[in-house]
């Protein structure tokens, strides 16, 4: 299996410097980063490692709540699903990623709602990114 791969250079201190993070694997995007943004209501327009690890987690999930779907018998997978990463002020000093809500809204036929959100739990379980997110409380809201 490949590895992917992402770059960020960085300038200045952490309240006033900036850095660029760049797709390197796919070239698919260069985004812009700040603790400043990272930390207000408003990215205004700046990206964030949670922001990046909400987009791998909700991807991830898509892909592997699909699978298991169709091993599951269901037929005509449609699913619409994002992540709330959210960061909070760790006790122990600094910050944390203290939740992650995966939100899931779709269907497949063959399968009713209990089995559906049965297969749901399993893929949260299962995709690599939760797995590797272990640390990390992450909760399921399904809708299908």
């Amino acid at each position: 299996m490949p590895t992917r791969s992402a770059t960020t250079t960085w300038s200045g201190g952490l309240q006033d410097g900036a850095g660029r993070v760049e797709l390197s694997s796919s070239k698919a995007g260069t985004y812009d980063v700040s603790f400043p943004r990272r930390a207000a209501d408003d990215a205004g327009g700046v990206t964030s490692p949670e922001e990046l690890i909400a987009a791998a987690h909700s991807a991830c999930y898509a892909m592997q709540f699909s699978a298991l779907l169709g091993q599951a018998g269901g037929m005509d997978i449609s699913l619409d699903v994002s992540a709330d990463v959210s960061l909070a002020p760790d006790p122990a000093g600094g910050f944390r990623i203290s939740g992650i809500v995966l939100h899931v809204r779709g269907g497949a036929t063959g399968l009713d709602a209990a089995a559906f959100a049965g297969v749901a739990e399993d893929a949260k379980n299962s995709c690599p990114v939760s797995k590797a997110l272990t640390g990390t409380t992450i909760t399921l809201d399904v809708q299908g």
